[in-house]
């Protein structure tokens, strides 16, 4: 299976693989547009899906959590919106109970800001998309 997870350009609707680890920013091969990235990481693949220099924003979830779920769309919106300045990654804490432990995931969806491998930020719960983006335009200098 190759690395990474496909996404639809926003500007020219190519399809692009970005990668999960990677220390620049994905662009789309047609037109060169900053592309949403938004990958999967386990145990394993997260040290490497955090480094970059962009802002992450880690989502620890699980498939049966409900408000899981209904911030999951949100978080694709975001990763449109802000293509080439965040980068969101998903981590099943199920499947992944190192990460869910080193974040400090006791209740989910726990969402991490990090920047340059530091937290500098959380937020407990489903949070709605508005409050999210004015976390992110906070955290973003903006």
């Amino acid at each position: 299976m190759a690395d990474g997870k496909v996404v639809t350009c926003p500007s020219c609707n190519k399809k692009n693989r970005v990668p999960t680890s990677a220390t620049g920013k994905p662009q789309c091969a047609s037109c060169k547009a900053a592309l949403p990235w938004i990958v999967d990481a386990s145990d394993v693949s997260i040290a490497g899906a955090l480094d970059t220099k962009q802002l992450v924003l880690i989502d620890l979830w699980a498939p049966w959590c409900g408000p899981c779920k209904m911030v999951a769309p949100i978080l694709e919106l975001l990763a449109s919106r802000y293509a080439g300045r965040i980068k969101v990654v998903k981590v099943n804490v199920d499947d992944n109970p190192r990460s869910a432990q080193v974040y400090d995931a006791r209740s989910i969806p726990t969402l991490v800001f990090v920047r340059n491998g530091s937290v500098v930020e959380r937020m407990i719960g489903a949070q709605p998309a508005p409050a999210l983006s004015a976390r992110i335009d906070a955290l973003l200098g903006e």
